[in-house]
């Protein structure tokens, strides 16, 4: 079906723009978005899951402020018209692309109307593939942007007026095959039940002058997969420092496989050894963004056009659930006498012996 898309010259093969390259059910496109208020708090995150082999659009925006982390969820049936990046009360619109995306929440208790400027040029990472036996089970492309925040966000009556220089953050966009849903019988639901393991870290990180970001894949006896890391000038057109090392360490908290504090290590031509310290204020967790929950998990059908909204305290979680082992913590960030802002996001499933951890879900003593 000739849809918007097909007047853009992106086609990639003979098919409209509608028709993806494979006819694998778990094929996504996602926006994902973070931000965070140089004091710490509030922080948001955002993620937009199309999927089009199952005909689903879904979105969550999240935020945490003052302890509770509030959750606006929505989903709707797809139809024909992929360029309509609208979820019930969240939508997202490409204002300039790769420079300004614009990411709005009408909802009674969490609204936003946030625009994302770039602070440097898309990152690509390396394409991401694993297989489980002969078969393919995750095979994507995603790039990941630092950038600052205009506008506002008001959450339970309280309003926050972002500008640039006071909200830093970052962005992602992915595509590609990786388990979404529920499966059918010969299907993979996610990388857990089929790996067993699954260990996982994502790092951009803002300064005044500068940006870091790094990421690591690794199997349970610590050899590496995945692994990404890049120093770059907060400029737009800055040359991108590419690691050709990448090391970290992790120090956990008791009872928990989420960090303490945390340090990240990056060795590239031109920044030489560059040593990010991180020290985790709170945690934000991803299941308020549709990861690991066990309704609004992404690609999973609620109903034609539906939202939710729910809220819960932080203190309150459970951090040895299933549902809250995949978090972004927001950390303070230093890098020499750099005194900065970011994430470590973790997900950390099954062994991993340079952690300590044996068993499926044991926990840090």
């Amino acid at each position: 079906m000739i849809t918007q898309g097909d007047d853009y010259p992106i086609h990639q093969t003979p098919e409209p723009v509608q028709q993806v390259f494979t006819s694998d059910r778990n094929f996504y496109d996602r926006f994902f978005f973070n931000g965070y208020f140089r004091e710490g708090e509030p922080y948001f995150a955002a993620a937009m899951g199309i999927y089009p082999n199952v005909g689903i659009i879904d979105c969550a925006f999240s935020v945490v402020a003052g302890g509770v982390q509030h959750c606006v969820r929505a989903s709707r049936v797809l139809g024909a018209e992929r360029m309509d990046t609208r979820v019930g009360p969240i939508s997202i619109e490409i204002v300039r692309p790769m420079r300004s995306m614009r990411l709005r929440v009408d909802h009674e208790t969490v609204k936003a109307d946030l625009m994302f400027e770039a602070r440097a040029d898309a990152i690509e990472e390396p394409r991401f593939s694993r297989r489980n036996g002969p078969r393919l089970i995750m095979d994507l492309t995603r790039f990941t942007q630092h950038g600052g925040y205009s506008g506002s966000l008001t959450v339970a009556g309280k309003k926050y007026e972002a500008q640039p220089s006071r909200v830093w953050g970052s962005r992602d966009r992915s595509w590609g095959v990786r388990g979404i849903g529920p499966q059918d019988p010969a299907g993979v639901p996610s990388p857990t039940p089929v790996m067993g393991q699954f260990y996982w870290l994502w790092s951009p990180t803002n300064f005044e002058d500068v940006c870091t970001h790094c990421d690591c894949n690794e199997n349970a006896d610590g050899s590496r997969w995945h692994q990404f890391g890049a120093v770059t000038q907060a400029e737009l057109g800055a040359p991108l420092d590419l690691a050709t090392g990448v090391d970290f360490n992790i120090n956990y908290a008791p009872g928990t496989r989420h960090a303490k504090t945390a340090e990240i290590i990056l060795r590239s031509p031109r920044a030489g050894e560059s040593r990010i310290e991180l020290k985790p204020l709170y945690n934000f967790y991803m299941q308020g963004i549709g990861y690991f929950h066990p309704k609004w998990g992404h690609g999973m059908y609620v109903g034609p056009d539906v939202s939710t909204y729910e809220s819960f305290k932080t203190a309150d979680v459970n951090e040895r659930d299933l549902m809250h082992q995949h978090i972004q913590a927001v950390c303070q960030a230093k890098m020499g006498s750099r005194e900065g802002i970011g994430i470590l996001e973790m997900a950390i499933l099954g062994p991993h012996e340079r952690s300590g951890f044996k068993e499926f879900l044991d926990m840090h003593k």
